[in-house]
C-alpha cells in the first residue's frame, strides 16, 4: 500500500515540544504510595514514540511501561490553543481506556514548562503539577507532583529521563 505524502506542519506552529518528537528509552522513577510520606522509590524502563498532530499545534506520544507488575500502554495527547497560548495535556492509560486524566494546563518558560490541574486522589483534592526540562545538550527530564494543600507544598512522586534510541 502507497502512504501518501506526510500532513504538512503549519509554519504557525508552537515549538515548545518539538524537543519529545522521535523515539525514546525511558528510564522512570514513581514513589510507590503517593501522599503518604512514603519514601520508596520504584524504577523501571519504558519507550516512547512521540510526533506532531493538528498541523504542529498539538502531538501524540505513545508510550509501553516495563513495569515490575507487567507491561502497560498509555498515551498521551497535547494541544496547543494560540489564543490563550497554552498547551493542555491529557494522559490516557490503557488499563482504563474509557478514561482520560484531567488536563493539566501550563506552557514554557525558556526550556522549562510547567502545567497545573486540580484533580483528586482517593477521594481527596490536590493539585497536580508536570514539569517539563528540555536544556539543548541534556535528555529531556518530566516529572510530576502532587500537593494536598493547594499549592504550598508539593510531594515529587514520579519521573521520566528520556534516551533517544538510535534510528
Amino acid at each position: 500500500m502507497n502512504l501518501p505524502a506526510p500532513i504538512p506542519m503549519r509554519d504557525d506552529a508552537p515549538k515548545d515540544f518539538d524537543f519529545i518528537h522521535g523515539h525514546w528509552r525511558v528510564r522512570h522513577r514513581r514513589l510507590l504510595r503517593r501522599l503518604q510520606g512514603c519514601q520508596e522509590w520504584v524504577a523501571f524502563e519504558g519507550l516512547s514514540s512521540a510526533r506532531p498532530v493538528l498541523g504542529g499545534f498539538g502531538n501524540l506520544e505513545d508510550n509501553l511501561l516495563q513495569l515490575p507488575e507487567g507491561e502497560v500502554r498509555a498515551v498521551a495527547l497535547r494541544s496547543y490553543d494560540a489564543a490563550q497560548r497554552q498547551w493542555s495535556i491529557w494522559w490516557l492509560d490503557g488499563r482504563l481506556p474509557g478514561q482520560l486524566d484531567t488536563p493539566v494546563v501550563g506552557g514554557f518558560q525558556g526550556h522549562r514548562g510547567e502545567f497545573l490541574a486540580e484533580d483528586q486522589l482517593d477521594g481527596r483534592p490536590i493539585r497536580v503539577r508536570f514539569t517539563w526540562l528540555a536544556e539543548p545538550g541534556k535528555p529531556p527530564r518530566w516529572s510530576q507532583a502532587f500537593s494536598p494543600d493547594g499549592g504550598q507544598t508539593w510531594e515529587e512522586n514520579w519521573t521520566m529521563e528520556f534516551l533517544p534510541l538510535a534510528p
